[in-house]
């Protein structure tokens, strides 16, 4: 038997005092509220009463930190799978709101619709999707749950809806610790749910990426 619901979490607030746009940059860790927000990710599913049999996560330091709650409520060890990280980006180790003014940077905006900054949408959409099959497939039975990243849940939203993938990544609806939840009927995915069951209101840390 396959699994019978994918669910896909934000990490929760990564300790950034910098307020850099970190990407894949090692040792960004999560805050005091982040390992809080990744907890009440992991209760909330925990209150749904289905049995999770499944816990993958990105190698990203915050995204492994956030798998620990699932680990102590369900017993799981992720799997760390690699196409679930976070998407490459030039503007990675820097300010956003400095690199904008930058006129040396405009290059890198020329054609948001790819984007020009860093990994295509469509090949963010397609190593989600393939995880996720591989997810759905290896899961006996049970609910299975990734780990991931804001972008790489947003795309696979708007991929699943059958949206365009171009976005202004400020519109995001993927909070910290949020959970999108999935559903494969044959070979088709539809998104059933989503929920936000951590308080960010105080996270000085939103991030974009």
């Amino acid at each position: 038997m396959p699994a019978e619901r994918l669910h896909l979490v934000r990490h929760g607030e990564v300790h950034n005092p910098g307020r850099v746009l970190y990407g894949r940059l090692p040792h960004y860790r999560l805050s005091e509220d982040g390992r809080r927000m990744a907890r009440d990710a992991a209760e909330y599913i925990a209150g749904l009463g289905r049995p999770v049999t499944s816990l993958r996560s990105s190698p990203l330091q915050r995204a492994q930190e956030s798998a620990e709650p699932f680990t102590e409520i369900f017993g799981l060890e992720p799997v760390i799978d690699e196409r679930v990280i976070e998407p490459t980006n030039v503007f990675e180790g820097t300010r956003m709101s400095r690199s904008l003014r930058d006129p040396r940077n405009w290059w890198h905006l020329r054609r948001p619709s790819l984007p020009s900054w860093g990994e295509p949408y469509l090949t963010i959409a397609a190593r989600m999707e393939d995880a996720m099959n591989s997810a759905w497939h290896e899961t006996d039975g049970g609910d299975a749950v990734i780990v991931s990243h804001q972008a790489p849940i947003w795309i696979t939203h708007l991929h699943v809806a059958g949206l365009p993938l171009r976005h202004d990544p400020r519109t995001r609806r993927c909070a910290l610790s949020s959970v999108t939840s999935f559903e494969r009927v044959g070979d088709v995915w539809r998104e059933v749910d989503y929920a936000e069951p951590a308080a960010t209101g105080d996270a000085v840390d939103v991030g974009a990426v």
